[in-house]
């Protein structure tokens, strides 16, 4: 009889646990094929937001300070550019990934969604890189951390369901209508200087606040910007219940949110049996 001995396998994962793996390791793969063939590898994923950052800060949020006249501008800035990069980067990985994936959707049986939500997971990486970024130029710029920053937390939550179900939604339409992609580019391009990520939201006409925060990334990057610099920019961080006149006002972009990855869901779902078919 042999003594070799061969460690006991784990019991197999399943159901939620199983899928939430594979995200996770798909997501992570999805990251690192970004910087596989290059010199530097993984130190890209510092330096380039570092230096975006250096960029603002060195000139756009310096043109801009004057006419602001607040200190922190430079942060204000930051952390809307910072979250639009997320959530743009996110709903553009996730549009074309079920066309570029259609031949791993034919041949692994696991749900299509998986496939959309790994892509936002890559994003979502990048993003915890960024932070760090941020959070070395907030040092800078001498903002003390508060306890209240822990409230970021669920407002980046609610900006994630946000992402998804836009991302969800766009990519089961682009496998049907390819010209759903040329549509979002145009729309990034203008939500970029509708969304008040370099200038004072505050300026704006009171019936274009109240527009502008029925985006809910708007309302997010606005309580965000309030959490994070407490309330020290004055017109420049004006939230939702303050336009919208009353803490209840945050409940109509979060109302947004709900229903948008509730119809996201609903739709994929729908479509996700004819993937096949029409890939």
């Amino acid at each position: 009889m042999s003594d070799t001995s061969y460690p006991m396998r784990s019991k197999p994962m399943t159901g939620i646990a199983y899928y939430l793996r594979v995200l996770r390791v798909v997501g992570a793969i999805d990251f690192k094929a970004k910087y596989t063939d290059a010199a530097l590898g993984y130190v890209w994923s510092l330096v380039k937001p570092l230096a975006y950052f250096a960029v603002l800060w060195l000139v756009f949020a310096h043109l801009l300070l004057t006419a602001n006249q607040t200190d922190d501008f430079t942060v204000f800035l930051l952390i809307g550019i910072l979250l639009f990069l997320f959530f743009i980067d996110a709903v553009s990985a996730m549009l074309p990934s079920i066309v570029d994936g259609g031949a791993t959707l034919r041949r692994l049986a696991f749900p299509p969604i998986m496939i959309p939500l790994s892509a936002s997971v890559a994003i979502g990486i990048t993003f915890c890189v960024n932070v760090s970024a941020f959070a070395v130029f907030a040092a800078i710029q001498r903002v003390e951390p508060r306890i209240e920053w822990l409230l970021v937390v669920p407002l980046l939550a609610e900006l994630y369901l946000f992402t998804v179900g836009l991302g969800l939604l766009l990519s089961a339409l682009y496998v049907r209508f390819r010209d759903v992609g040329q549509v979002w580019e145009l729309a990034a391009q203008l939500l970029f200087f509708a969304s008040a990520i370099f200038y004072p939201i505050g300026i704006l006409p009171d019936w274009a606040q109240k527009v502008a925060f029925l985006n809910p990334f708007v309302q997010v990057m606005q309580d965000i910007r309030h959490v994070v610099l407490g309330g020290a920019s004055g017109p420049n961080d004006l939230t939702a219940g303050d336009v919208f006149a009353g803490a209840g006002g945050r409940l109509i972009p979060i109302s947004i949110v709900v229903l948008v990855f509730v119809a996201a869901l609903v739709f994929f779902r729908r479509e996700g049996r004819y993937f096949a078919e029409r890939l």
